[in-house]
């Protein structure tokens, strides 16, 4: 019996620590938001007038500012 109550301890303990890992946190698309500290990811970038993503994560400065897509016009850098 003590092992079974181990064993359903260890699965929930498991299933919750799971979802710990990441979190995904939605902005809205109502105003511009700025960078905390340690961003990293693969970004779009303009070259020659055609966007790119990077092939490698790099890391974004503290305080940069992101707009969404609406607040650019297409072609803009």
């Amino acid at each position: 019996m003590l092992m079974w109550i181990v064993i359903a301890f260890v699965v929930a303990a498991l299933a919750f620590a799971s979802g710990c890992g990441s979190r995904a946190v939605f902005i809205p698309d109502q105003s511009p938001v700025r960078l905390g500290p340690g961003v990293k990811g693969r970004v779009w970038m303009l070259v020659d007038g055609q966007w790119t993503l990077s092939s490698n994560s790099i890391e974004l400065p503290e305080g940069m500012y992101i707009v969404p897509p609406r607040f650019v016009e297409e072609g803009e850098p």
